[in-house]
């Protein structure tokens, strides 16, 4: 629960807290990553309002409301020296957290290839335009390892993945980035990790350089043989970044 919220959470693990904000793909996107860091932390994992299924109140239709709901989450909790980690969509939602972090709850964010800033010259691709096949050779470096057809999955299972989609371009809207958010970003005084696969075709590195730049105290990191998701593609090398950082 937060404020009026019914949220589907999951926590896993004792320690310090993390919370884990999952991208279009949904929590198996970073399901791997949730279960490597609760060896060590206390790792809360909600699946965003309209995902999978879960309710969406009408008035909870973009990106800020996330990251207003999940502030309240980690207030509610009585939380604080936070780490905020956010794989695509949930990097931007990170990120809209630390601008609006007036009571100092949140310790370090690390963003895993984020979308939601505006960079010139780095056009974020237009996802909703893209095939099933298109959004996998955007999105891996191996993309063959990763399709998989729609024609060979369970109606239920296509169903979830519609209604994730329907409610991603209502969140994110179809451009994925907030024009005001990159020169917010300077105000964010607290350590930042961007971690980048350097296949990563929905959003560039250079891309992921830009936003880095941004922040005060970011650092940037690339990925070899990776794409958008290096926690599926190459998850040895983006554990041991993650882990030496929240270190």
């Amino acid at each position: 629960m937060a404020g009026d919220v019914e949220l589907k959470l999951d926590g896993q693990g004792s320690g310090k807290p993390i919370l884990m904000l999952h991208g279009g793909g949904g929590p198996v996107t970073i399901a791997g990553l949730a279960a490597h860091l609760a060896q060590g932390a206390h790792v809360l994992t909600p699946t965003h309002p309209g995902w999978n299924g879960t309710a969406r109140p009408d008035w909870l239709s973009g990106v800020d409301d996330l990251a207003m709901l999940y502030l309240r989450l980690l207030k509610e909790r009585g939380l604080r020296d936070v780490t905020v980690v956010g794989s695509s969509m949930g990097g931007w939602i990170a990120l809209e957290m630390a601008v609006r972090d007036t009571a100092g709850l949140i310790g370090r964010l690390t963003i895993v290839d984020g979308v939601g800033v505006e960079v010139p010259g780095e056009k974020i691709v237009d996802f909703f335009a893209l095939t099933p096949r298109g959004v996998a050779e955007h999105s891996y470096h191996e993309p063959d390892r990763f399709f998989v057809d729609p024609a060979t999955l369970p109606p239920e299972r296509m169903a979830l993945i519609r209604g994730n989609i329907a409610t991603l371009k209502i969140v994110a809207g179809t451009l994925m980035f907030d024009p005001k958010l990159l020169r917010r970003l300077g105000q964010v005084e607290i350590p930042v990790l961007v971690l980048w696969g350097e296949s990563d075709r929905i959003a560039t590195p250079v891309y992921g350089r830009a936003l880095a730049a941004a922040l005060p105290k970011g650092r940037f990191e690339l990925i070899a043989r990776a794409g958008h998701l290096p926690q599926l593609e190459r998850p040895q090398e983006t554990f041991a970044l993650i882990d030496a950082f929240v270190a």
